[in-house]
């Protein structure tokens, strides 16, 4: 478990619009705005840097953070970050207020474990991330920092889909709530030079479809 300090001391803007928020990030600051639950939506502001140094740490993106608002606090999650296309800079940030019972949508890192002793890695195959991070939904309380998936037993031409991802008690995740179709590769390994066993099926299946169409 990271030992980042997850907590944000920001302050109120009133000074609101996009001068306003121009003027902010010339002295060095960030705007952003805290949304949700029975409150208004409240514009804030921190030090790039300070921000900055927080985000580098990856659970800060898939945790519950303690905002402090001039002497009040709340709890609350990262929702969006925008960052300049073109230079390290953070542009805006946004955060949803949560509580412990609030169920909530947050994509959240995955760690591949074992990936070396996968027995198709030793065997020369090369691995294929088809993502680095799950939509899932759970109460805030039930939150995890990342999603552990274990290539241990990963053979060439093998791959790990998401109803195969063990979850934390209260998780699930999104795209399988949407229907089978929706059961997508997480991770595969295929031989170095040629395609996995599921990209060949696949291309099999298109090279037939294409040779029934021309005898139509």
């Amino acid at each position: 478990m990271s030992t980042v300090d997850f907590s944000l001391d920001v302050a109120l803007r009133t000074d609101l619009g996009k001068g306003a928020s121009r003027r902010l990030r010339l002295t060095n600051l960030v705007p952003g705005i805290i949304y949700g639950g029975k409150e208004e939506p409240t514009s804030v502001s921190i030090a790039h840097n300070v921000l900055a140094r927080k985000l580098q740490d990856e659970a800060f993106y898939s945790h519950i953070l303690t905002i402090n608002i001039e002497g009040k606090a709340c709890k609350a999650v990262l929702k969006d970050l925008h960052r300049h296309p073109a230079r390290d800079a953070i542009l805006h940030f946004d955060l949803q207020r949560v509580s412990d019972n609030d169920i909530i949508h947050m994509h959240v890192p995955i760690h591949f474990v074992n990936e070396e002793s996968a027995p198709g890695v030793k065997e020369g195959g090369q691995v294929v991330h088809a993502c680095s991070s799950l939509n899932i939904t759970c109460k805030a309380k039930a939150l995890p920092e990342f999603i552990e998936i274990d290539m241990s037993a990963l053979d060439i031409g093998g791959s790990i889909h998401l109803s195969e991802v063990t979850l934390p008690d209260g998780v699930s995740l999104v795209e399988l709530a949407h229907g089978e179709g929706h059961d997508q590769s997480i991770v595969s390994i295929k031989a170095k030079g040629g395609a996995s066993e599921e990209e060949s099926v696949d291309e099999a299946s298109e090279g037939e479809s294409d040779a029934e169409a021309s005898a139509e």
